[in-house]
């Protein structure tokens, strides 16, 4: 192929799916974001011009009251459930990476008896849907003495399968080179998954890591069984409490839901160039 034709084929490739594919994706990304931004908008606006008819999109006058109200109310002690709401999430991200990489490492690298009956019997465990474990979970839990406990939203989640699928497929893209100069070197399997596969994986921990994250700090069903006491309950179950209990104030409810998604968007600050490679190099090997 000569290098006109090549450049002829990414013209073309260019202009029959790149273009129309941002054309369509573009609107809709926008139109998607349109709730999120007027929520961080509404927590600038006074309680006045929130409610005013019609509504206006960018605030008249920004203001940090309802900021200053929200972080300030006695019976909102914020900083108590950022505390239970990271404790729970962050706990869970570092047990279920390290889980679901040593897992994903072994089903790849390693051959063992009933191999494939183990990692598909662990792969159905995806289609069990969360509800219908609920009930035998919490009285598991009422067993152990972890209800309105935090470690009754951490033990129950050591075990990932969609992670363990998806560094599974992550490994195999790792060369077995490396793991057999390492074994020649003296290094021992776990040194192996500790200094040569964990570090090649990065992309894929930031990404499973950053949807763990998310999944346990917006967790709101399954906490609310669990803590049924305030003072272990996580922000999503206080956010819904607070907006009850402030009626029509929806500029303060606005201003606690950015405060509650903060850490996130702070959280996809640091891992977003990780994340598309993350999910791309997963796939390359089945």
């Amino acid at each position: 192929m000569t290098v006109h034709t090549q450049r002829l084929s990414w013209k073309i490739f260019w202009r029959e799916w790149i273009r129309p594919a941002y054309v369509i994706l573009i609107p809709l990304s926008l139109l998607a974001l349109v709730p999120f931004v007027w929520m961080i908008l509404g927590a600038f606006k006074t309680g006045a011009e929130i409610r005013q008819i019609p509504p206006t999109f960018f605030p008249k006058q920004f203001t940090l009251e309802n900021f200053r109200t929200v972080l300030t109310d006695p019976d909102l002690p914020l900083l108590l459930f950022y505390r239970n709401s990271a404790i729970i999430a962050l706990a869970n991200v570092v047990q279920v990476l390290f889980t679901s990489s040593l897992f994903g490492y072994i089903f790849a690298k390693f051959e063992f008896r009933w191999k494939g009956v183990l990692f598909w019997f662990i792969m159905a465990l995806m289609m069990i849907p969360s509800q219908l474990t609920m009930i035998p979970g919490y009285l598991m839990l009422a067993r152990l003495g972890l209800i309105n406990n935090l470690l009754g939203l951490i033990l129950p989640a050591a075990i990932d399968p969609f992670g363990i699928f998806l560094f599974r497929q992550f490994a195999h893209s790792i060369p077995n080179d490396l793991m057999d100069a390492a074994r020649v070197d003296g290094a021992n399997e776990f040194q192996i998954y500790w200094r040569i596969v964990l570090p090649q994986m990065k992309p894929a921990l930031a990404t499973f890591g950053l949807l763990t994250f998310m999944f346990n700090w917006n967790a709101y069903l399954w906490p609310l069984i669990v803590l049924t006491e305030q003072r272990v309950r996580t922000l999503p179950i206080i956010l819904t409490w607070y907006s009850t209990r402030m009626g029509n104030k929806l500029h303060l409810t606005m201003a606690a839901a950015v405060l509650v998604v903060l850490p996130v968007l702070l959280v996809l600050m640091f891992v977003q160039r990780w994340i598309v490679k993350g999910i791309t190099m997963s796939g390359l090997r089945s």
